[in-house]
């Protein structure tokens, strides 16, 4: 394959934010992965780990606000099984903060805070499949 055609592959992941690419063209075929700091994960998908008991939280308030699942797949806390997770509950965030991971399509997907605010409540456990629209914090 041509190195102008890679090094454009490479550019259009980079600005679509993909972790991964693979393109197949006759019977050439080229595999992109680009590195990310924060979620930086090897081989193959997290073990899923015993889920946490769900903490007691306040129950949500008028200003509460739910952070969805913007797709189906494998709702996973930490970047890899012996990491820490992202965030805990009681958890100051700042708007743009990595929260969790969602595995989709054996892609990583980094899940981001939308607003500053506390971790009132972590509603999916580690390991779990979710879908488009499941709430996944709670935030203050």
């Amino acid at each position: 394959m041509d190195l102008r055609k890679v090094k454009k592959l490479i550019e259009l992941a980079e600005e679509a934010g993909l972790a991964e690419l693979e393109v197949t063209s006759g019977e050439e075929s080229v595999r992109i992965a680009l590195a990310r700091p924060s979620a930086v994960l090897s081989g193959a998908a997290p073990i899923p780990q015993t889920p946490a008991p769900a903490a007691s939280a306040p129950r949500p308030s008028a200003k509460a606000t739910w952070i969805p699942a913007p797709m189906a797949g494998t709702f996973y806390r930490a970047p890899n099984p012996e990491a820490e997770p992202f965030v805990q509950v009681g958890d100051t965030v700042q708007a743009g903060e990595v929260l969790c991971i969602i595995e989709s399509m054996k892609m990583m997907h980094e899940i981001k805070a939308p607003v500053e605010g506390v971790i009132v409540a972590i509603l999916v456990a580690d390991g779990e499949p979710i879908s488009t629209g499941d709430r996944l914090f709670e935030l203050s």
